[in-house]
C-alpha cells in the first residue's frame, strides 16, 4: 500500500516547474539597419518569475547583444519601464504567469521617445521637462534654517500621493498628446510639480504654475486616464493634473 504513495510523491517532486515561453522582442540597432524588426526567443522559465528574469536569460544565454535598462529590479529605480503586451509596465514587477504565457510575450520600448537601441530610449527630453518644473524645495530664506521646517500630518497628506513617483516615464510615454508632441511637459513633470506646489513649506508655487501655464504645459492634457492606468506606483496622475489646473484658475493651493 505504501509503494504507490511513494511513487506519487517522487513523481510530483520530479515534475519541472518550468514552461516554454516565447519572448517576441522589438529589436533596433542603428549600426545595422534603420528599421526595427521583431525577433522571437524561446526559453524555459518558471512562470512565477518576472519578465525581467526572462530578458536576463536571453541576454546571458541566448543573445548578448540584447540591450535594455535595469538597476534595482524591485520596482524602485524605474529604469526598466517598457511596453509589455501593449501596455507600459515595469519588467521587474510583471510576472510571466500574469501574461498568458501560452501566447508570445511582446516586449518593445516605451513610445514617444527616440529609440537608441533595442529597448533603450533617449530619456533626456523626459528629464529636461522634470528639471524645468523645479522639483526641489524653494524658500525665501537666504540662510540655512535654524530649526526643522515643521509640517502637520494634514499638510503632508495633501501631496502624499505624488511623492511616490519614481520617474520611470511609464505615465508620460502612455500619453497620446506626448506621442504627437514631444514639447508637452507630460504627466510625470506635472506630478512632480504638484508635489511641491501643494507643499506648505515651499514658496515657489506661483512660479511653477506659470511654467505649467505655458502652451506646452498642463492645458495640453486631454484627460484620457492612460497615465493613471500606466503608473506602476498607483499614483492618481489624472487627479493630480486636474488639481494643478484648478490651482491655476483659482490661485489657491
Amino acid at each position: 500500500m505504501a509503494t504507490p504513495v511513494l511513487d506519487k510523491v517522487e513523481a510530483e517532486a520530479s515534475a519541472s516547474p518550468y514552461i516554454t515561453v516565447t519572448f517576441r522582442i522589438r529589436r533596433f540597432n542603428p549600426e545595422v539597419s534603420a528599421e526595427a524588426v521583431w525577433e522571437d526567443f524561446q526559453l524555459e522559465i518558471d512562470p512565477k518569475e518576472r519578465v525581467l528574469d526572462g530578458l536576463h536569460k536571453i541576454k546571458w544565454d541566448l543573445d548578448g547583444t540584447l540591450t535594455f535598462r535595469r538597476s534595482c529590479a524591485h520596482g524602485i529605480c524605474g529604469s526598466d519601464a517598457m511596453r509589455i503586451n501593449g501596455r507600459n509596465r515595469l519588467a521587474c514587477k510583471t510576472l510571466i504567469k500574469d501574461l498568458n504565457p501560452e501566447k508570445p510575450i511582446t516586449v518593445e520600448p516605451i513610445k514617444g521617445l527616440t529609440v537608441l537601441k533595442d529597448l533603450v530610449v533617449d530619456m533626456e527630453p523626459f528629464f529636461q521637462a522634470y528639471r524645468d518644473v523645479m522639483p526641489f524645495l524653494i524658500t525665501k530664506e537666504t540662510n540655512e534654517p535654524t530649526r526643522e521646517r515643521l509640517q502637520s500630518a494634514e499638510d503632508r497628506a495633501r501631496f502624499d500621493d505624488t511623492t511616490k513617483c519614481i520617474l520611470c516615464a511609464a505615465c508620460t510615454s502612455s500619453c497620446p498628446v506626448f506621442w504627437n508632441d514631444g514639447q508637452y511637459f507630460g504627466p510625470a513633470a506635472i506630478v512632480n510639480a504638484h508635489r511641491f506646489i501643494f507643499d506648505s513649506r515651499d514658496e515657489a508655487g506661483e512660479q511653477r504654475l506659470e511654467i505649467l501655464n505655458d502652451r506646452d504645459g498642463v492645458w495640453r492634457c486631454r484627460t484620457t486616464f492612460n497615465c493613471t492606468d500606466a503608473c506602476p506606483r498607483g499614483i492618481e496622475v489624472t487627479k493630480a493634473i486636474a488639481e494643478v489646473k484648478k490651482a491655476l484658475i483659482t490661485r489657491r493651493f
